[in-house]
């Protein structure tokens, strides 16, 4: 089973050369400090800034210099800095080619739902519903159960949603999974140490297996 940092490396295979890439708040704003070595990568953050770095090292703080989800961050050469405006341009422009969010929910036709729990405060939406709407890949990042055990990948989200069938897989502590066009997860790799059985045991959604389901290779350090 995996820990934010683990979903995170795995996360991070995913991303390829040349990608402009969004990291929303939470477990995928970890996916900077993984990244393959040798591949040339735009990060993105709706707040206004383009070519995001890792995180600071306590010497490299700067508390000016923060991402959408109000953490410091580190700018690369080359980088850009510009008004909330611009940079939902870009992303109702289309021209960021994957996007990694968190979730609360997943239903198996790929609906999402990470912006509001009814009767909680919360910081606000943020650009959610933009990306979801705007970017060509969607890749979420999300615990498989609740705290009190209960599966998040749901036949239909409880939740109000963010977007309707965007999400294209999800990376969880469990497994990683594809939505199927017709409607389901199928079940791509098993986390380490984790069987084909507890994900189902897991999964309230419609789960589709086929043959033998390899263990996830994780990248970066």
């Amino acid at each position: 089973m995996l820990d934010k940092h683990g979903i995170a490396r795995r996360i991070a295979r995913e991303v390829k050369d040349g990608m402009y890439v969004n990291l929303g708040i939470g477990i995928p704003t970890l996916v900077a400090n993984y990244l393959p070595a040798g591949i040339n990568v735009v990060l993105q953050s709706e707040n206004g800034l383009l070519g995001i770095g890792p995180f600071p090292t306590e010497e490299e703080v700067d508390a000016d210099l923060i991402n959408a989800g109000k953490q410091t961050v580190t700018m690369l050469p080359g980088s850009s800095v510009f008004s909330s405006a611009d940079s939902f341009a870009m992303i109702r422009g289309g021209h960021v080619q994957l996007t990694i969010l968190g979730a609360m929910e997943v239903s198996e036709n790929g609906d999402i739902a990470n912006w509001k729990i009814p009767g909680k405060l919360v910081k606000g939406m943020g650009g959610a519903m933009d990306l979801v709407a705007s970017a060509d890949h969607i890749i979420v990042a999300m615990q498989h159960v609740s705290k009190t055990g209960e599966s998040k990948l749901l036949p239909r989200c409880t939740l109000p949603l963010t977007g309707l069938r965007c999400v294209k897989k999800i990376v969880t502590e469990l497994a990683v999974l594809d939505v199927l066009p017709e409607g389901g997860f199928r079940l791509l790799e098993r986390a380490p140490g984790v069987t084909t059985e507890q994900i189902r045991r897991a999964t309230a959604g419609r789960l589709v297996v086929e043959g033998e389901v390899p263990e996830m290779q994780l990248g970066g350090n």
